[in-house]
Parts: structure tokens; C-alpha cells; sequence
């Protein structure tokens, strides 16, 4: 059983940033991957971006790649979204994801992803 809890969401204006944090209570944190997902008012759940076990593969949705980074850190149990030049589209519940190290980071389907956290409120102002 894994326990994920979010954190650093908030409201910045468009242009600026923000730092999400995802919070693991797990003695084998290195043996999951770890993905960002979000849900925009109205909208379907979507991927954002993932972490391979050791943080040394990485895989980006579109509409964020180049502006989002996700990291991990194994000896804090922590992975982080650093996003910078933040659009109102934006806007959105994210939240933290991690399945076993026998998926990939490839396969970005919601369901590919056993637990989850309860998300934290990112919103965007133009």
C-alpha cells in the first residue's frame, strides 16, 4: 500500500510558476513509477508527465513539455513538478500517481496507475 499527499498547489498568474510536491509513505518508493496527472473543470483526467524508478526516464504530454519538469528524490520519497510559464489552461486538480516498476512511463492511461493522492488545486489567472 502506498499513500501519496500533494502539495504547493495554489493561485499565480499567467507567466509564473509553481512547485507541486508529491509526498510518498512507502519503505520501497524506488520501485514505483510516479506520475502527474490532472483533471480541468469540466474536463476528463489527463496525463502529465512521469518518472521512471531510479528519475533517469521521463515522459511529457504535449501541451506541457518543455515547460513542466518532474524529478525524484528516492532517499526522501518525494517527487516534484516544477512548472514554469503557467497559462490559464492550466487550471486544474493535480494530482500525484504510482504504479509497480513492471509498467512504464510510456503507458499514460489513468488506469495503468494503482494508488493515487487526493490533489491539490492549481489556478491560473490571465
Amino acid at each position: 500500500q502506498v499513500q501519496l499527499v500533494e502539495s504547493g498547489g495554489g493561485l499565480v498568474q499567467a507567466g509564473g510558476s509553481l512547485r507541486l510536491s508529491c509526498a510518498a509513505s512507502t519503505t520501497t518508493f524506488g520501485r514505483y513509477i510516479i506520475a502527474w496527472f490532472r483533471r480541468a473543470p469540466g474536463k476528463e483526467r489527463e496525463f502529465v508527465a512521469a518518472v521512471s524508478t531510479g528519475g533517469g526516464s521521463t515522459n511529457y504530454a504535449g501541451a506541457v513539455k518543455r515547460r513542466f519538469t518532474i524529478s525524484r528524490d528516492n532517499a526522501a520519497n518525494t517527487v516534484d513538478l516544477q512548472m514554469n510559464s503557467l497559462k490559464p489552461e492550466d487550471t486544474a486538480v493535480y494530482y500525484c500517481a504510482a504504479k509497480t516498476y513492471t509498467g512504464s512511463i510510456y503507458t499514460t492511461t489513468s488506469a495503468s496507475y494503482v494508488y493515487w493522492g487526493q490533489g491539490t488545486q492549481v489556478t491560473i489567472s490571465s
